[in-house]
């Protein structure tokens, strides 16, 4: 899933109807989560953070520009945060299965748009930033919107989109893209302040000051005080007291996760702590992560455990949540901490209990039908794969297969979890397919839309299944590995898991099969039943040698040879 974050600030921080209308823009947009809404009065200025894939993120920014351009008068406008325009700073974050430089790319069409659309003279920075001296926000809003009027006037300061001419409503804005930003707290057994500072001296980048023999500070040649670098680049760090708790925290900015993990920092200050005599209880993160943060974590901790990692990742996230000690000040829940699952869409089908199920199958909808249930076999299947790397596992007589149970475990759970999705997604699918054909047709205009609104739900509607099937064949192979270097005492389940993983095979290609003979497309149509035909044969192929390899070891075991 490509998931990118996105923080606009406003300046607008007093007028709740204004702040309220720009939130509204935002959620407007489907597929986009509104996080959190932060207005401030002194600052006169509201940030707005939401998330969502990339390109329905993209359009919430512009909806919510669009409406600040048309509610805010910066003429009018006075607070104590340096700003330059209605919407003054723009920034894109990626937060899972995007990269710095699509995120630029974002700011880039948002920055083209703004300026064509809306003629508002548009700035690029940080990652995005055009010239060197436009990476730094406070280069950029230099004078703020005082100076904007004569600052646009010089060539030197012409927008990189937008006319360079003043709007007095609005000023400018600055858009660009920047790395995801964690603020981290390190809690302490201790209130001593001098223990915390010391402890984020060493782990900083900027370090701590260079002192000689006399504990004096010394300096370089051009006078500027030497320092001795810290453990972690893109760190920023103090340490300070939390009264209400009566103990220390040393508190973080981590600026770049790739270049400092938080279980790497938390693991570092652990470490610092101990050597001072004092102890880490836990710590806390303020606002939202993303999830990967706490899978990583997760796995880090269970390798220094010599534990297996190919875990499922809710079990990772619980690892990583208690490793951490994120609980210690106060409860966290992924559930409202981590902010794909706070987005995350509803899954009516897969949160149901197995009768629930069962029974909504049974009654006379029609949907959940045959795709979703094909979906769930292929699930069942990767799970039992999974079941069979955990039970072999670190176990006396296979530690010499670790490594391999290991990799099994991590593959088959993210096919359970890609296949578990696809269960809802294939009734999801249905119903687009059904509300396209409720679509009215009594003009030549309506009846052109409803067809071809037809005809993309059908094609999205045989995707699913097609997705589920070509899944079927990395399970297989799951099952295989599974059946042959497993326990043995597992050998059975192994077996079940390549029996579950053919019936979805089949059970995907008859879907495959009905939603093809409504296509218009028959291009498309033929390369699809191509694709589908090839998978299958292949599903058959490898479902049949496991089928037969497991049953003649279950047989020669139940005879006893």
């Amino acid at each position: 899933m490509k998931l990118v974050e996105c923080v606009p600030n406003f300046s607008e921080g007093r007028d709740p109807k204004i702040i309220e209308a720009i939130a509204a823009a935002i959620r407007s947009v489907d597929g986009v989560g509104l996080l959190d809404v932060d207005p401030g009065k002194t600052t006169n200025r509201t940030v707005y953070t939401f998330a969502g894939t990339p390109e329905a993120v993209l359009e919430a920014a512009f909806r919510a520009i669009q409406k600040g351009h048309e509610l805010i008068d910066m003429s009018k406008h006075s607070g104590e945060h340096a700003r330059q325009g209605a919407c003054d700073v723009c920034p894109f974050v990626p937060v899972a299965g995007t990269t710095l430089k699509e995120c630029a790319a974002l700011a880039e069409r948002l920055a083209e748009r703004v300026g064509r659309e809306l003629q508002l003279p548009v700035y690029l920075y940080a990652a995005a930033a055009r010239k060197p001296e436009r990476e730094r926000l406070p280069d950029i809003r230099a004078g703020e919107y005082e100076a904007l009027a004569e600052k646009l006037k010089k060539p030197q300061w012409a927008p990189d989109f937008g006319p360079a001419k003043f709007v007095p409503r609005f000023g400018a804005l600055t858009t660009g893209a920047r790395n995801f930003l964690i603020a981290y707290n390190i809690n302490l057994n201790t209130a001593n302040v001098r223990l915390a500072k010391d402890i984020a001296n060493e782990i900083r980048e900027t370090g701590k000051l260079k002192r000689g023999a006399n504990g004096e500070i010394l300096k370089n040649p051009d006078g500027t005080p030497e320092r001795i670098p810290g453990m972690f680049k893109s760190v920023q760090g103090t340490g300070w007291l939390i009264p209400e708790y009566g103990r220390a925290q040393v508190t973080v900015n981590i600026l770049d996760l790739e270049a400092a993990p938080v279980h790497e920092v938390f693991d570092a200050c652990c470490r610092l702590a101990a050597e001072r005599g004092g102890r880490v209880t836990g710590s806390e993160v303020i606002g939202m992560v993303p999830k990967r943060v706490l899978i990583e974590a997760g796995k880090y901790f269970l390798a220094k455990q010599k534990a297996s990692r190919g875990l499922s990742e809710e079990e990772l996230i619980r690892v990583g949540v208690q490793s951490l000690g994120l609980s210690d000040i106060a409860p966290f829940d992924p559930s409202q901490k981590v902010i794909e699952a706070v987005i995350a869409e509803e899954r009516p089908l897969i949160s149901k209990s197995v009768r629930d199920f069962v029974a909504e199958l049974a009654s006379d909808a029609p949907a959940p039908g045959g795709g979703s249930v094909a979906a769930l076999s292929g699930a069942l299947a990767a799970g039992l794969a999974a079941m069979v790397s955990a039970l072999t596992y670190g176990k006396k007589d296979h530690r010499h297969k670790n490594a391999e149970m290991e990799s099994l475990g991590a593959d088959a759970h993210a096919l359970k979890a890609e296949q578990l999705a696809a269960v809802d997604d294939d009734t999801f699918a249905f119903n687009r397919v059904m509300a396209a054909f409720s679509m009215p047709k009594n003009t030549k205009e309506q009846n052109a839309a409803k067809a071809k609104a037809v005809e993309d739900a059908t094609k999205d509607a045989t995707a699913v299944p097609l997705g589920t099937l070509e899944r079927t064949l990395p399970t297989l192979d799951a099952a295989e590995r599974a059946a042959a270097l497993g326990n043995p005492n597992s050998l059975s389940d192994a077996g079940v898991a390549s029996l579950m993983a053919r019936a979805a095979a089949w059970g995907a290609y008859y879907n495959i099969l009905i939603n093809l003979g409504g296509l218009r497309s028959k291009a498309w149509a033929a390369k699809t039943r191509a694709q589908a035909d090839k998978a299958l044969k292949k599903a058959i192929k490898t479902a049949d040698r496991i089928d037969a390899a497991v049953l003649k070891r279950l047989r020669k075991t139940a005879s006893g040879t």
